[in-house]
């Protein structure tokens, strides 16, 4: 592999961003993607994956590099030496590059690699919250599948195109996919390709979605011509499931508290050619109030830590914090106590989070349970999807009834 040096500065004006100026890594591949117009496909690929890459195992390069924040130019270069040693990429005679120490590299993650924490790249709390909560067999399994690069998954609109039909419309765009077996309309790509400029993404023929969020829907049990409330729809990729599942019939009801996520949904339910879903931004206690005892379904798609997404967020195993878990431990409970009573006696709700933590999920189910709002509700069933063991991001959901 041949290192191109206004790619290779591109990564580390990105890494500068997102370590020194605590910006999102999504948004600053966005924006370091659009520095020069001439760059192809495998250009944006290289820039995007070793960004993540370098992000993803940033505390374990440091310890190697022995670098520390704030991270200067010449840091962040010792950062990127370090990627091209453990991936066995020659390094080019640039003077950024002088003098890299490739086996004292080797030597050091050899000796580095003993410790998990560093081995896998999280912060202490981090490993001592994972094993504490999930014992160390588990934690020290999903620690390491949630470190794999994510894959890209797509959801069929099965509104517009039967799967199979989709996987030969991608097949003209030299996208090749295969099924997933178990997951009624998920199609994984067998190679990294940009799907969102071709003609089949653009008529809504597929949304992007991992596997295990395409498990929430279905799980809900919903029918056509039932009221249905996405009560934490955000940008709407389990509600443009929920509308295909119900076959854009009867009513769905799209509520968050943020209107330009719900902007978003709009847009993707036009693309999508959904129009029975309705938004409304949760502005005031009045809007769940005027919702009370109305709804068949209801899907608590609750605010989480996000343990479970690390792969495709691994920016989020620096900028998530202890506190932040124990507070909106707070806000999930809230939601169950609070958003449960729009569903009407003998309805579903399903609450689901995109955490592997017993205190986020199971626990949290037992805790409304056992609350006065909770004394009308049974649990049907409940599933923890781990990163390990499917080999996609890490999920929790609960069905439970009212009676």
């Amino acid at each position: 592999m041949r290192l191109h040096r206004n790619l290779v500065f591109a990564v580390i004006d990105a890494l500068n961003m997102i370590f020194n100026e605590n910006e999102y890594a999504d948004k600053v591949i966005e924006k370091v993607l659009r520095y020069d117009k001439r760059w192809g496909a495998r250009d944006r690929g290289f820039i995007a994956e070793t960004t993540y890459d370098i992000v993803r195992w940033k505390r374990l390069y440091t310890e190697i590099s022995e670098v520390h924040e704030p991270y200067s130019r010449e840091h962040l270069f010792r950062l990127f030496a370090v990627w091209c040693v453990l991936r066995g990429i020659r390094i080019p005679d640039w003077k950024q590059l002088e003098g890299t120490p490739e086996r004292r590299i080797k030597g050091r993650f050899d000796e580095l690699s003993k410790i998990r924490k560093i081995k896998e790249s999280v912060p202490d709390w981090m490993d001592e919250l994972g094993e504490k909560s999930l014992g160390n067999e588990l934690w020290t399994k999903e620690i390491a599948a949630l470190n794999k690069q994510a894959e890209v998954i797509l959801r069929t609109n099965t509104l517009k195109i039967k799967k199979e039909q989709l996987q030969i419309a991608l097949e003209q765009h030299e996208i090749e996919t295969e099924p997933i077996k178990g997951y009624p309309d998920a199609l994984k790509l067998k190679e990294r390709k940009n799907v969102f400029t071709t003609e089949s993404f653009k008529d809504g023929l597929f949304e992007v979605q991992d596997a295990s969020s395409q498990l929430v829907a279905p799980f809900l049990e919903v029918k056509p011509g039932q009221r249905v409330v996405d009560a934490c729809a955000g940008a709407g990729g389990k509600t443009l499931h929920l509308a295909a599942q119900m076959q854009n019939k009867g009513q769905l009801i799209a509520l968050d508290i943020y209107e330009s996520k719900l902007k978003k949904l709009k847009i993707r339910a036009r693309r999508n050619g959904v129009h029975n879903v309705e938004t409304r931004v949760i502005d005031s206690t009045k809007v769940i109030k005027k919702l009370h005892n109305s709804a068949d379904r209801l899907l608590l798609d609750a605010p989480c830590s996000g343990l479970g997404v690390i792969r495709r967020n691994p920016d989020s195993k620096w900028k998530l914090e202890p506190e932040f878990i124990d507070r909106i431990m707070g806000v999930q409970q809230d939601i169950l106590q609070n958003y449960s009573k729009m569903l009407k006696k003998g309805g579903q709700m399903v609450y689901a989070t995109c955490s592997i933590l017993p205190q986020e999920n199971t626990e949290q189910v037992q805790k409304f349970l056992d609350s006065e709002p909770g004394q009308e509700f049974t649990l049907v069933k409940e599933q923890n999807i781990y990163a390990s063991e499917h080999g996609y991001d890490g999920f929790y959901m609960a069905l439970l009834k009212k009676q």
